[in-house]
């Protein structure tokens, strides 16, 4: 099942160092099986408080591709660069659950 990436890159500390992670970052993504979906915004906040900085979105076709990325080699000096040069949050969501949520409704 699909999983999704949401960060919300909060403070950038560093931007030299995040405009290197920008250039190279997208090749080990799409390695990966990843696309970007949403890079920044603009946004509209409809429900509760959570006002986003700069969010950012990649699917891939599953969690364990997402999470293969995330720990691959390829990522791992890149992931370093962003920790060390950014404050933000981040999680991944599969969809897996969808179709029995869905399924459970019925």
């Amino acid at each position: 099942m699909t999983a999704y990436c949401l960060w919300d890159v909060r403070e950038i500390h560093d931007q030299e160092a995040i405009d290197d992670y920008v250039a190279r970052v997208t090749a080990t993504v799409e390695a990966h099986g990843g696309e970007y979906v949403v890079i920044g915004g603009p946004w509209q906040v409809v429900e509760g408080d959570w006002h986003p900085t700069y969010p950012v979105l990649i699917v891939f076709p599953s969690m364990e591709a997402a999470n293969g990325w995330y720990a691959s080699d390829d990522y791992a000096e890149l992931k370093a660069l962003l920790l060390g040069a950014s404050v933000s949050d981040a999680v991944f969501l599969d969809s897996s659950g969808v179709e029995h949520e869905l399924e459970a409704t019925r």
